[in-house]
């Protein structure tokens, strides 16, 4: 795909958005939220309405469900390629008894103004818990525009963390999502191209200030980092690397494949003892799987299992819960606007031959 038509195609789908922005009442108050008749049907309703919430990462700790989302306002930014817009300053954590049962909004956990080396944008967390200590980690710009990974603790599942006075030596990028396996080995998996500023990195370096990877679309697609975790959490143990998404040959995916490359938004689960790497194509807004031996990859590709929600991409998680499986998501019923989401749920299904269902929200 070249790059006067992804734009021009980006540029479509920003119109239809907008129309679809103009059949929704206006909601000019982000912090009191309320669900708009538009005539579509959903597959899932808004897990909260008081606040616009996004890039949903859920955890079940002490028996309950913890959902740790990013927390969209209304900036009042233009809308760019660089995702400014998304100018999110704080996290509110949530938690749920039951998949259908009430969710309660425990306040912010954590705050740009909290973090020392914070700049501005604090986008998609993670969590994770060991040893008493429940693990946050975030994507934030440094004082310099560059995206970091930072990593803050709690006592308790809702918070309030507590931010390390640095970024985790050698982050870059964005979307930290954290895998522990059966042996009780922890792993991160990490980055976004566009804005999320992945093209822009190699082998641990800033090579380059590119703002898409539209370049080399004969290349091998740009992958996900993947890297060990240190025992206390708090760090990398050992080498990043590229977390290879493989076609039907056995070959890198190439970039120009849009439908089926990553973009950003990664997920790790495991099922029957295989790894289910999970993520968004991106501008594309497809929600891929791929299925690896070992939770390092290389990964080869399974198919899609959801189509585009409403909105610019989606970002999401999965759980098992009581013995069934559920995908945290988002899209954008209740504003119809691009970065003022709400997050939902709804089950997800492995099929006998290790294919997992399509979903249609």
């Amino acid at each position: 795909m070249n790059k006067a038509f992804t734009l021009s195609a980006f540029a479509l789908m920003l119109a239809i958005a907008a129309c679809q922005g103009n059949n929704k009442k206006e909601v000019s108050d982000s912090s009191t939220t309320a669900v708009q008749d538009t005539g579509k049907k959903y597959l899932a309703q808004p897990l909260i309405s008081n606040i616009y919430t996004a890039d949903p990462s859920a955890h079940v700790f002490n028996g309950k469900i913890y959902i740790y989302p990013s927390h969209d306002i209304e900036a009042g930014i233009a809308q760019n390629d660089n995702g400014d817009h998304f100018a999110m300053n704080d996290y509110h954590i949530l938690s749920m008894d039951d998949i259908n049962g009430k969710v309660t909004d425990h306040g912010v956990g954590l705050a740009v103004k909290d973090i020392p080396w914070a700049g501005r944008q604090l986008w998609a967390p993670d969590a994770a818990y060991k040893e008493g200590t429940y693990f946050l980690y975030f994507p934030v710009k440094d004082k310099k525009d560059i995206f970091k990974i930072g990593v803050a603790t709690s006592n308790k599942p809702e918070g309030p963390f507590k931010a390390e006075p640095q970024p985790i030596a050698g982050s870059y990028s964005i979307d930290p999502a954290v895998f522990t396996d059966t042996d009780g080995t922890s792993y991160m998996y990490f980055g976004g191209i566009w804005g999320g500023q992945l093209q822009q990195w190699k082998d641990g370096k800033r090579v380059n200030e590119s703002k898409t990877d539209l370049e080399k679309p004969d290349e091998a697609a740009i992958s996900c980092r993947v890297v060990k975790m240190s025992k206390d959490m708090k760090g990398f143990d050992g080498k990043v690397q590229d977390a290879v998404i493989l076609d039907e040959n056995g070959k890198p995916l190439l970039a120009k494949d849009h439908d089926r490359r990553f973009f950003e938004g990664s997920w790790m689960h495991k099922y029957n003892g295989k790894y289910y790497f999970t993520y968004s194509t991106g501008d594309t807004h497809f929600l891929c799987y791929a299925i690896g031996d070992s939770p390092m990859g290389p990964f080869k590709y399974g198919g899609k299992f959801m189509e585009p929600v409403e909105g610019w991409t989606t970002h999401h998680s999965i759980i098992e819960w009581k013995g069934k499986w559920y995908i945290f998501y988002h899209d954008t019923q209740l504003s119809g606007k691009t970065h003022l989401r709400n997050i939902k749920v709804t089950e997800l299904t492995h099929n006998a031959d290790g294919s997992i269902a399509l979903i249609k929200p």
